[in-house]
């Protein structure tokens, strides 16, 4: 007799299917605002899926030992894109209007036919948790491996017109200037947490990891931060977001590159940070995280030919471009071991002549020669352009005297 009763209630379920998933829909378009303001082709999806939810549990009533590959073809039957469109909670309303609807209907008939809507419902919102987590797992593992990608090309430089759509498929929100950031790292970095911190610091990040060396991609959020109180906060300079960042990076050395125009430039700012990394520990006492334009001499002795062209178009040049005393003066402030007076006397000058002359050299290029690092690379600067200006005159000469041979 139970047996007829239930095949009675399957028959009359097969019966009814039509009109709950009609049913369904309708109180779909009432209840949800977000489902009234879909595109037709993605209302469509929802409602197959509202349909199938139908069909399955007609289909699990009959043999509830198939709940697992019913609840998963719930889910299979939309297409890929409806699970870009709606979210885990929205899925969840969809199953809850769902069961409304069949309870409504099936309650007043059979009591056990409610209590197997409400434990299919369960089976079913489970289903779609784990069907959301398998995508977030496999678009995570798809965001990594791109994100691993797009530091690559920016260390190498190899960068292609696909480059700033795949930037765009990450989600970056930095926005303008951008500046590498490069150190060591265990094998195993929270990134969750150096996200977190970045974004407190008003910037966004892409991140690499390459065995033991980390690299960081620093941009400013286009989105303005706000304090405690609400008002717009002052961004923070990139040097101090990588200061902000550094008790992430493992002991050694952290150097973060020039800042560029743009995250496609990115490239020129880390291969200076790489530069900057391995001459690093030459430099005594040296801050952490150090800027790699601080570290010019060092580099420019180690071959870095970035380093060397560095040197003669910020320090070099813009002094030869201005009168002559300026260089012979910074010449003979840094020949005589930044002595005023003994450089005032080689001159034939005023000491207060040296200083408002080296005041203005250091309004010209942004360094101070008085500083016993900066006078570093103000020395070095002037010794790769003299090599560099001397170097371009003898291998001229032949072509002009060839040139006064043919006249």
């Amino acid at each position: 007799m139970a047996e007829r009763s239930k095949e009675q209630e399957l028959a009359w379920l097969r019966t009814i299917a039509g009109e709950l998933a009609t049913q369904t829909i309708a109180r779909l378009d009432e209840t949800l605002p977000w489902y009234g303001n879909m595109p037709p082709s993605r209302r469509s999806a929802v409602g197959l899926v509202a349909q199938t939810g139908i069909s399955s549990f007609i289909q699990w009533y009959e043999n509830p030992s198939a709940t697992p590959w019913i609840a998963s073809d719930v889910f299979s039957s939309a297409p890929r894109e409806l699970l870009r469109s709606i979210s885990l909670q929205e899925t969840l309303q969809l199953i809850r209007v769902v069961v409304s609807v069949v309870e409504d209907r099936v309650a007043p008939r059979s009591e056990a036919l409610r209590e197997a809507i409400l434990h299919y419902s369960r089976d079913v919102a489970f289903a779609a948790a784990d069907v959301y987590a398998r995508a977030a797992e496999a678009r995570g593992l798809w965001d990594a491996r791109l994100e691993a990608l797009v530091v690559d090309s920016i260390l190498t430089g190899e960068s292609d017109d696909e480059l700033p759509s795949r930037i765009a498929a990450l989600g970056w929100h930095g926005d303008g200037e951008a500046a590498v950031l490069v150190g060591t790292s265990e094998r195993f970095v929270d990134v969750d947490q150096l996200r977190r911190l970045a974004r407190h610091a008003g910037a966004d990040l892409l991140i690499g990891l390459q065995g033991t060396r980390l690299v960081v991609v620093l941009g400013r959020m286009a989105i303005p931060v706000k304090d405690a109180n609400g008002a717009e906060s002052v961004p923070l300079s990139f040097l101090e977001i990588a200061q902000r960042l550094s008790d992430s990076f493992s002991e050694g050395p952290l150097v973060l590159g020039p800042t560029v125009e743009n995250l496609v430039e990115a490239s020129r700012s880390a291969r200076a940070a790489l530069a900057g990394v391995a001459v690093a520990r030459a430099w005594r006492n040296s801050p952490r995280p150090v800027l790699a334009d601080d570290l010019l001499p060092e580099r420019a002795l180690a071959g870095d030919g970035l380093a060397r062209r560095t040197l003669i178009e910020q320090i070099y040049e813009p002094l030869a471009a201005q009168s002559g005393e300026l260089m012979e003066t910074l010449w003979c402030y840094l020949d005589n071991g930044r002595s005023l007076e003994a450089t005032a006397r080689e001159l034939f000058v005023h000491p207060n002549t040296v200083r408002y002359r080296l005041k203005k050299v250091s309004e010209i290029i942004g360094w101070n020669a008085t500083g016993a690092r900066e006078a570093l690379i103000l020395q070095s600067a002037l010794i790769a352009g003299s090599i560099a200006q001397h170097g371009a005159r003898r291998s001229s000469t032949p072509r002009e005297r060839a040139v006064t041979t043919k006249k």
